[in-house]
């Protein structure tokens, strides 16, 4: 599993009180399940719940959140896309300690795909990111190109008048 050290390691670079203790953050994946394929391939998928615990922090918990989003994005984009995980997938709690400092626990619902592939009696893993997001295609104008021939040129929300 890779995605429990990489959020480790985004958070703690993003956040300075972190980045000073990096021992405040607990990460724990709970709920593991292994799911195959149901194929003669072994290839399969991590799900689990990733518990992160983040003690006696001092700043704004929306040093942790955004960050913690962003990462999502990258990392976990159906929890953002998706309604019915948007609305499960990242949970949390807050302990308030005293007057300048909170223990926060969040849950969050990932999965990993790994792929595991044969040949001649060896296997070889591969683990495999989230697949790229839709490009926005928002832009006002695009060109399209093969190679350095120009195919066709147009302007988004152009409309040809008589």
């Amino acid at each position: 599993m890779y995605k429990p050290n990489s959020l480790r390691k985004h958070l703690t670079n993003a956040n300075p009180d972190l980045k000073r203790d990096p021992d405040k953050l607990l990460v724990f994946a709970d709920e593991g399940r292994l799911i195959g394929t149901g194929t003669a391939s072994r290839s399969f998928e991590y799900a689990y719940k990733l518990n992160v615990i983040i003690t006696d922090f001092g700043g704004d918990e929306d040093a942790i959140m955004v960050p913690l989003l962003d990462w999502v994005a990258t990392h976990q984009p159906d929890l953002l896309g998706n309604e019915d995980k948007r609305q499960r997938g990242i949970r949390f709690i807050v302990d308030f300690n005293n007057h300048s400092s909170v223990d926060i626990s969040l849950d969050i619902e990932l999965t990993e795909r790994v792929i595991v592939k044969q040949s001649q009696g060896r296997l070889d893993i591969q683990h495999v990111g989230e697949p790229a997001p839709a490009p926005d295609y928002s832009h006002p104008y695009w060109t399209l190109y093969k190679g350095d021939t120009l195919l066709a040129e147009w302007q988004i929300g152009q409309t040809d008048s008589a």
